[in-house]
């Protein structure tokens, strides 16, 4: 099969790592640890997997952190290589195992992407997995697959930037009739900005700041108004189309990032400012909830300081190796709270229901589906996968929201 596969090399890991972030160009034409080759299926781990053609699959922060270097080695002791990358996969079913499956050849499907206990065979659940919190599985490097958090970075599922990946029947989601490729593959994305929202604890009448409005921070906005009480909503954008993004799917204020944005922010907040010498200035109230939606080190110190005293401060973009001064989280005893993934029920995170199933309900009614929907911006070939990862690093300057890999062509010339 034709497929876009991450090989680990150090030399390279080193070489991105020192110039990935700076010169995204460079690293997607002569540096990456990412080509286009031709490599075996994936076999079918066991008879409750099926095999799955992914039609659309997104390009996410994640997997451009991986690319340019900027991603924690943390994530890299629990994925196996080498790894065909793409998690957010809309594709359709291509193959049951031989003991039969409740979906049928043909069939679109979403994957939800996490490798739990159920997934790797375990018929005694973790105590995450348990309790609903599949993100948090203990066993993700045994089982029955290699070690992996998720599909699109375990070397036995394959992953959505190929032509063919395996997944376990309790991963995948039937996509309703109305609810377009285009949507559909926005379902994990949104899944995850849900967790986030759930977790966040936001009251009626809460002033909530969004960090960030890229992917994950526009479809934050459409979570706050889709589940969470009336609350007044901050977007911090930075480029004109994510502002223009950020207000149709319902905030109410944009402000630029950093020092440009802090007058405005004072005067929707109430929050004082007591300046600093050569730094950023102290700053006293803020919001109640602030979701930091990028993971940066600017990012973060700017939520922090932003999230008033005893506030929730939830990190939903992926973080990296970051130095930032902890002081306000410290004076202002602010609430950091990590969110990864989607979750189900459970009575301790405040999850109400299967996050991935509302998302894709969501994607499909007519109050948020066209509105969603119009966040895919870019579509390429994996033929053209330079230019494909090169506008997604890009994203403000090229005008992209989500840009995604159109694997129809590869599935039509087989």
């Amino acid at each position: 099969m034709r497929a876009l596969q991450f090989r680990r090399s150090i030399p390279r890991y080193a070489w991105t790592r020192a110039v990935g972030q700076r010169f995204p160009g460079m690293v997607t034409r002569w540096g990456s640890q990412l080509r286009l080759a031709t490599i075996d299926e994936p076999s079918l781990p066991a008879s409750s997997w099926v095999r799955v053609s992914p039609l659309l699959s997104g390009i996410c922060g994640s997997d451009l952190a991986i690319i340019n270097g900027s991603a924690s080695p943390y994530v890299s002791a629990l994925t196996s290589f080498p790894f065909v990358p793409g998690h957010e996969v809309v594709g359709e079913v291509s193959e049951v195992g031989p003991g039969g499956s409740r979906f049928r050849v043909g069939e679109r499907v979403v994957v939800e992407p996490l490798l739990g206990c159920a997934v790797r065979g375990f018929e005694d659940p973790c105590p995450a997995c348990a309790a609903g919190n599949r993100g948090n599985c203990e066993r993700v490097t045994q089982g029955d697959v290699a070690a992996g958090l998720q599909t699109g970075y375990c070397r036995t599922t394959g992953g959505g930037w190929g032509t063919q990946l395996v997944a376990h029947e309790s991963q995948l989601h039937s996509v309703p009739d109305n609810v377009p490729n285009e949507g559909a593959v926005l379902t994990e994305p949104l899944s995850c900005a849900l967790h986030g929202v759930l977790q966040g604890g936001v009251r009626e009448g809460d002033t909530v700041l969004v960090v960030g409005c890229g992917t994950v921070g526009l479809l934050t906005i459409a979570a706050l108004r889709a589940w969470a009480p009336p609350c007044t909503v901050i977007a911090v954008a930075k480029y004109r189309h994510q502002s223009e993004a950020a207000r149709a799917l319902g905030a109410d204020h944009i402000v630029p990032p950093g020092m440009g944005g802090y007058e405005r922010l004072s005067e929707l907040t109430g929050a004082s400012l007591h300046p600093i010498p050569l730094h950023q200035p102290a700053v006293v109230g803020g919001a109640s909830v602030t979701f930091d939606c990028i993971g940066s080190g600017s990012s973060l110190a700017q939520a922090l300081r932003w999230t008033r005293a005893r506030g929730t401060l939830m990190l939903l973009g992926m973080p990296g190796h970051q130095r930032i001064d902890l002081s306000p989280l410290w004076y202002q005893e602010v609430r950091l709270i990590g969110s990864y993934a989607s979750c189900i029920e459970t009575s301790e995170d405040g999850c109400e229901g299967d996050s991935f199933g509302m998302a894709l309900e969501v994607l499909g009614s007519p109050e948020w589906g066209e509105r969603l929907r119009s966040l895919v911006t870019h579509r390429f070939p994996i033929t053209r996968y330079r230019q494909a990862i090169t506008t997604a690093l890009k994203a403000g300057t090229a005008g992209a929201v989500k840009t995604v890999f159109d694997l129809t062509e590869e599935r039509d010339r087989r």
